[in-house]
Formats: structure tokens, C-alpha cells, sequence
């Protein structure tokens, strides 16, 4: 390895082409590396995967046959192999000036062996499943509309009372028709009766720490090898991980059963969201990049040293031109590969702003335009990255952060005692309206730039969390734990048997339980406030971890979903499921903009515990007139002024049941709330007027080169700013803006980025006074004088 390293200043020539990797065809193969610092590179080809008992689990050195590469402009270095490859594995062989040789797996590789030790030549075409070129993800409208679920993988199945055959794998989620003794939907059908329409699934690409052949004729088993993981310790980006594969061993199959969940998962309505981690990687030295292009690819401190913001030994530099290339290659070929259709960063604060802001736009203007895009807007260490994407940075760019503001504000500290509103904490109201108000006052500019939660895979989960602030985790006999074991040794399994976190809950009164109440109200909040509400697998069943607040490698006794929670706590999975109908079914709930929430939402109580708001007007379009909520976080009942309404208010959610039907109805100008509990209430149906005029803006450019335009708009009465083209017709992007119906006209200025540039001469307007409901106007860009100038618009119909 190169002693000196590669500081800051140092430039390398850079390629722009779309073509890295491996094309394939039964005819010929083309290898291509970006690897310009070597000083000759060779193709390795080999018969088998390297993962074979008796050889290496990481480099194995069976004999292979060598290619030499040509070097090429752009630091490439290619060739092409005549003949079909189909099944053959493969791996780069670099050689430096101070003599320096390495073996390393393509970093664009899209199959690998098992343990992902070499590359592998598949023809993905045959990795498609029957109807594959038909799969299509549910309709996502709006990012309000989203109701995310976060899973892991081998939690969903891997617990014996899940009934599924396929434990752990992705064809878990192809099972259909699974029902509990009492008749209850299982699996993929519980995950559709609960209404979710999006499951964020924990890292599911090619990760090191989990052995895919569990030790098996594997030969030496390395100690970092453990039988279960979360997955942010990334191996190949592109490669589906195989462990939760049937057959890790044969590369195509992993890659076809992705396909297959994914597609089950669409069949039912479901689309699906990747967590990505591209801010680090498991491995330095033996890791994807830095064999092939050494000190390159990551980040390093003014001292030269490694940054560690990731907290786990190394950043991956995102700033530099083929690290963000890299990244954006990545992302786009999930998401036209495998129809991914959103994508959730881990530790985006360590990814610079300009190559998430420049994901955001690309993915969707050329590949989806409905693509779900957030991140965790932190760090988990200091980095030397000036251009962080933190907290606030995402204002106006299309993309979405955790409001860790609300979610302390709701439950208090993470790990411990620590109290919030639901936990027993007064002064919280005030926090706990600025995450029902979607954080537009707080640091978004739109409700959909802030993702609800209340409970991550991060950190104790609801329950527990619960259990920890009420004092009773000695009460319910969890166990302490550390890094997957018993702190003071013995059998997990036998202390997970005796420990009891349900000991105070009634079967007979499940809803009166105090710690069940709490956990209602928590999410309660987060699934009727303004944005996109975000919960963790198992909530709607009070599902238990048992205390452990870090679980990443714990076992499945710890981890596994237990499908029989929800046979016993089946009023707890109704009132869940009811509040998500309410959600869907009303778009009061899912306003779009920071001006229309404004309008729309007033409070009418926020102290003494006591949190109550009011949606008025048919907001969003909603059929109900006026909608109250009341979030009573208190242990007593409290008494709730109501504006006078001439029928009554009708209640459709309270502490015994939440849906969208009215159960009951308050003739009074007040209503009684039990402790610990919400209500929803409207006053009258009515038909409401259309929620909005569609504006489209189509944007053609000679040039053909719409990277980083946008619009700046204003006097929408929806949500003013800066408004991204989202998709290309007839060779032109178009835009979609909201306006309040009513709106006279909307202003609008064309630039580039962050004003960089602009291409209008001022301000230019949309006449919108006419009765159409959808206007569509066509901005033309032209040359003046050497500048860019956009013609008036012109209305194309309405």
C-alpha cells in the first residue's frame, strides 16, 4: 500500500461514463476500473468463487487466468474477453510504483461468491422473475402520503411462529396466505392489512459481518463473523446480501430472490425503501476501494489521519468527484435494477450536501420521479467535512431528515429514564406542536422535509423505552446486555424465557394498561402529525427487545418478530391499523405546504399536558369540515373546550378504539379525554372544493442539460420555494407546482442551484385566474447577447 497518503489537494483525472463495471453479453465481456494511480492492472479470471472449502475466505489464489487491461483516458483501465463468461468469477489485479501489488472485487461488481470474496459474471436477465418487466411500485402522489415501517429482513420470518418456511431469507415475504391459530394474517398479508405503504428494509446489499455459509465447508471462519447483524458494514454496494439468500453459493440467486420480495411487495400494495450506507465501509484495507485506488476514496483528518465521524474507523470522502460518482451509480441502479423506490442514508451528516442534493434531483428526474428520499441528519463522531448534511440543510432540496426534535420531545432520552410528553414530563407541549405543525417553524421549510418517528432499530424500541422511564424494567426481569451476550455471562436464551415485559397487562383490559396507553399515544402522535410518519416493525404488537438498547448483533431470541403478539394484543394492532386508515383516508393529515399548513392548523391547547389542535376548513380537501385532536398526556382525565358546532362533534378515535367511522358523538361545547389517551373528532361531512390548481412547467433547454435548475416560486398558498423538475417529457423536464385554488397568478424565477445562475430577466408569472383545474405552460430557453434568457411562458392547455 502507498506509505505517503493522498491529501486534499490531490487531483485525479476523472471519468463520466456510465459503463464501470462488467457489461455482459454471451458474446463478449467488458471489464472496466477506474484505477488511475496503478501502474499496470490485470483482469483475474477464475473458475471458481474462492469461498470453497480449503481456500481463503477473503483472497483466495486458485489459479485463475490473466487478462491484461489497457489503460485509457479518464484513469480506465478495460478489456474486453470474447466468448460467454456466464458463471465465471473474477477479481482486479493492481500493481503500484513502490511495488505494491493488491487484489481486490470489482467495486461496481453486481454478483459476487459467497461471502462476497470474488466477483461474478451473471446475466442478470435470467436473474428476472416471471412478470419482472411488468412489476410496477404502488402510486406514491405525495411524500405526505407515505406511512414507512422499518424491518429487518431475518426479523420478519426468523421466529418460529411466524409460519414461514423461508426463515430469514427474502422469499419470507413471497409467503401468502399464513394465518395463527386464530385465524390471523401473518407475514406479507399482516403487513398489508396494517396499511403501510412503504417498508424500509435495514441494509440489505452485501454486508461483511454475518458468515452466508454459516461456517459450513467454508474453512477458516474469521472472528468478526457472527450469525446475525444488522448490516451497516458494507462489502459490495451493489450485490443483494446472501445470507438471506437460499443459496448464497450460486450469485444469481440472491439477486432473483430480491427481485421476488420486491415484487411480492408491490403486488400488495407495498413499495420499498432501502437504507444505504454510504458514508463508510466495514473494511480499509481489504474494503471495496481502497486496493484499487489507494487514498482515494476516503476522508482524512489535517493530521493525515483516518476521520472517524462514522464512529466506526473510517468516512468515505463524498466530496471527491468519483466517490459521489460512485454513490449516484450506486443508487441508480438500485433503483432501476430492482425497482427500488426510496432510499433512507445512514449518517447523512457525513455525506456533503451537494452530492445528496444532486442524488435527490438526478434519481428523480431520470429514473422516478416518485422516489422517497431521507437520512439521519447527524454524525457519529467529529469530521473534518465543512459541507455536513445536517439538520436544516435540507430546507427547500427535496429531501427528507429524522426530526430527533420531536422524537425526544415525545418520549425523553433514548436509552434511559430520561421523560417526555408521554412518558410523564410537563413543558413539552410546546416542542410536541412544533412536530405536529411538520417542523415548519422549527427547521423545515415543507412538512415532507421531516420524517416522525418515535422509535428507530437504533436505541431502546417503544416498549422498552417505556418499561425503562416507568421504572419497571426489574418489575418485567430483563436482562442486561451487551454486544448480543449476557453482561455477567450465562444462557440469553433461558434469561429472555424468565424475563416477562407484559407482566402488568391485563388480557381482560389490554387498552387500560398505563404503559400500553402511553405507547398508543406516542405513535398516535406521529400518525396524525404533519409529515411522514415513520414506525419500527412490531410496535402495532407491542413487540419487546427485551431491554436491549443495541441489538445489532444480538440473536434472533432477542431480535425475531413474535408473530403471537398479535393474538395478544389484538386490540393494540386495531387501533394502529385504525389510525393508519384514518391517515390514508384523510388528507387533513397530510398537508403539503408550509403555507397551507398555516392556514389550516390552529391550536386550541398546548399545557398542563394537554396538547389539542384544530384543522379547519376542509383542509388538504379533506370531506370533514372541521378536525380536532386532543393528545391527553396526563394520568387523569381532562376536560376539552370544543368550538360550538349545530350537530355535535363526532368522535371517531379515542382511548378505546381509532378508525374513520364516527362511534359516538359529543352534542357539548366540551369533551371528556381519559388519561393517557388522544381523540379525534370532526364536525360535518361536505363537499369540499378541489384542494389545489396542477400547474406543470415544461422547461426546454437547447442544450438538453437541466443538472441543477429548478424554480423559485411564490403566492402559491401551498408551498412557496424551491420547486425541482421531477421528470422528463418529450425532451423537456417539467415541474409541478400546487396552487391554492383561487390563486390569481404564480410568480416564478428559473436558476441554477442556489442562484448560481438565473434564466429569466426578473420575475415572470403563470396567469392562473382561468376555471381549469390543470395548467400546463411551456418555458423556452433562448440565447441573447451570450446569455440565457427564458421566454414568457406559454400556456400549452387548460
Amino acid at each position: 500500500m502507498n506509505s505517503n497518503y493522498m491529501n486534499a489537494e490531490t487531483v485525479l483525472e476523472t471519468y463520466e461514463g456510465n459503463d464501470l463495471g462488467l457489461t455482459y453479453t454471451a458474446a463478449r465481456s467488458q471489464f472496466k476500473v477506474w484505477a488511475p494511480t496503478a501502474f499496470t492492472l490485470s483482469l483475474v479470471l477464475y473458475e471458481t468463487g474462492g469461498s470453497e472449502a480449503g481456500s481463503s475466505l477473503i483472497f483466495g489464489r486458485d489459479s485463475g487466468r490473466i487478462v491484461p487491461m489497457q489503460r485509457g483516458e479518464g484513469g480506465i483501465w478495460q478489456v474486453e474477453v470474447p466468448g460467454d463468461l456466464k458463471g465465471i468469477f473474477y477479481m482486479y489485479r493492481t500493481i503500484f510504483e513502490n511495488g505494491t501489488i493488491n487484489e481486490a472485487a470489482d467495486p461496481y461488481a453486481t454478483a459476487v461468491s459467497a461471502n462476497g470474496v470474488r466477483s461474478a459474471v451473471v446475466d442478470l436477465r435470467e436473474t428476472d422473475p416471471a412478470g419482472w418487466q411488468g412489476d410496477k411500485a404502488p402510486r406514491l402522489a405525495h411524500p405526505a402520503d407515505a406511512v414507512i415501517y422499518e424491518l429487518h429482513v431475518r426479523d420478519f420470518s426468523a421466529h418460529e411462529s411466524s409460519g414461514m418456511v423461508h426463515k430469514g431469507k427474502f422469499k419470507a415475504f413471497t409467503e401468502t396466505g399464513l394465518r395463527d391459530a386464530a385465524g390471523n394474517a401473518l407475514g406479507i398479508d399482516h403487513l398489508a392489512e396494517l396499511g403501510i405503504t412503504h417498508v424500509h428494509l435495514l441494509p440489505v446489499f452485501d454486508y461483511q459481518t454475518v458468515d452466508e455459509l454459516n461456517g459450513a465447508g467454508a474453512g477458516p471462519r474469521p472472528d468478526y463473523y457472527t450469525e446475525y447483524n444488522w448490516g451497516y458494514d458494507p462489502q459490495h454496494y451493489n450485490v443483494p446480501e446472501g445470507s438471506y439468500s437460499t443459496n448464497p453459493s450460486e450469485p444469481g440467486t440472491r439477486i432473483r430472490e430480491f427481485k421476488e420480495m420486491v415484487q411480492a411487495l408491490h403486488s400488495r400494495g407495498i413499495a420499498v425503501i432501502m437504507d444505504v450506507v454510504y458514508n463508510h465501509t466495514y473494511a480499509y484495507e481489504k474494503g471495496p476501494f481502497e486496493p484499487l485506488v489507494p487514498d482515494y476514496f476516503y476522508r482524512r483528518d489535517y493530521l493525515g489521519r483516518l476521520s472517524n465521524g462514522s464512529g466506526v474507523g473510517n468516512e468515505l470522502a463524498t466530496e471527491r468527484p468519483m466517490v459521489r460518482k460512485f454513490i449516484k451509480d450506486s443508487l441508480a441502479y438500485w433503483a432501476s435494477e430492482y425497482h427500488i423506490d426510496g432510499f433512507r442514508f445512514d449518517l447523512m451528516g457525513l455525506m456533503d450536501s451537494v452530492t445528496i442534493r444532486e442524488i435527490t434531483e438526478e434519481l428523480r428526474l431520470n429514473i422516478n420521479p416518485e422516489l422517497l428520499i431521507y437520512g439521519e441528519p447527524w454524525t457519529g463522531g467529529d469530521s473534518p467535512l465543512a459541507a455536513k448534511t445536517l439538520k436544516g440543510v435540507q430546507r427547500g432540496k427535496g429531501y427528507a431528515v429524522f426530526n430527533d426534535n420531536f422524537r425526544s420531545a415525545i418520549k425523553g432520552d433514548s436509552d434511559g429514564w430520561g421523560r417526555g410528553f408521554v412518558t410523564g414530563e410537563y413543558g413539552k407541549e410546546g416542542a410536541v406542536a412544533a412536530g405536529i405543525k411538520g417542523a415548519i417553524h422549527d427547521f423545515t421549510d415543507s412538512p415532507v422535509e421531516t420524517v416522525n418517528y418515535v422509535t428507530a432499530h437504533d436505541n431502546l424500541n417503544l416498549w422498552d423505552k417505556i418499561l425503562a422511564s416507568q421504572g419497571l424494567r426489574q418489575a418485567a426481569n430483563l436482562p442486561e446486555l451487551e454486544n448480543g451476550r449476557l453482561l455477567r455471562g450465562g444462557d440469553l436464551e433461558a434469561a429472555v424465557q424468565a424475563a416477562d415485559p407484559y407482566f402488568a397487562v391485563s388480557p381482560d383490559n389490554i387498552l387500560g394498561n398505563e404503559t400500553v396507553r402511553r405507547s398508543l399515544l406516542a405513535n398516535g402522535l406521529i400518525l396524525t402529525s404533519q409529515g411522514i410518519p415513520f414506525i419500527q416493525a412490531g410496535d402495532e404488537m407491542l413487540r419487546s427487545k427485551y431491554g436491549d438498547h443495541n441489538s445489532y448483533r444480538s440473536p434472533d431470541v432477542i431480535n425475531a418478530v413474535r408473530w403471537g403478539l398479535k393474538q395478544s394484543f389484538m386490540p393494540v394492532f386495531q387501533y394502529y391499523k385504525g389510525l393508519i386508515e384514518l391517515r390514508r383516508q384523510h388528507p387533513a393529515f397530510r398537508l403539503h405546504g408550509r403555507q397551507e399548513i398555516e392556514r389550516s392548523l390552529e391550536f386550541l391547547r398546548c399545557d398542563g399536558g394537554v396538547v389539542a389542535y384544530m384543522l379547519k376548513g376542509h383542509a388538504g380537501g379533506d370531506v370533514w369540515n372541521n378536525i380536532i385532536v386532543i393528545f391527553n398526556a396526563n394520568t387523569e382525565k381532562v376536560v376539552q373546550q370544543l368550538p360550538h358546532t349545530a350537530g355535535g362533534w363526532n368522535i371517531v378515535a379515542d382511548h378505546s378504539y381509532a378508525g374513520t367511522e364516527a362511534f359516538r358523538i359529543s352534542g357539548e361545547q366540551e369533551v371528556e379525554v381519559e388519561g393517557l389517551s388522544m381523540m379525534v373528532l370532526y364536525d360535518s361531512h361536505g363537499e369540499p372544493a378541489p384542494r389545489s390548481k396542477i400547474i406543470e412547467v415544461h422547461y426546454d433547454r437547447p442544450d438538453g442539460d437541466y443538472r441543477g435548475w429548478n424554480l423559485w416560486i411564490w403566492g402559491t398558498g401551498i408551498q412557496d420555494g424551491q420547486c425541482d423538475f421531477r421528470y422528463m417529457e418529450n425532451g423537456r423536464a417539467v415541474a409541478v407546482i400546487e396552487a391554492e385554488i383561487g390563486t390569481q397568478s404564480v410568480g416564478y424565477i428559473l436558476r441554477l442551484n442556489d442562484w448560481e445562475e438565473k434564466a429569466t430577466d426578473g420575475d415572470r408569472f403563470i396567469d392562473c385566474s382561468g376555471s381549469g383545474q390543470r395548467i400546463k405552460v411551456l418555458v423556452r430557453e433562448r440565447k441573447q447577447n451570450g446569455a440565457g434568457h427564458g421566454d414568457d411562458p406559454l400556456t400549452l392547455s387548460c
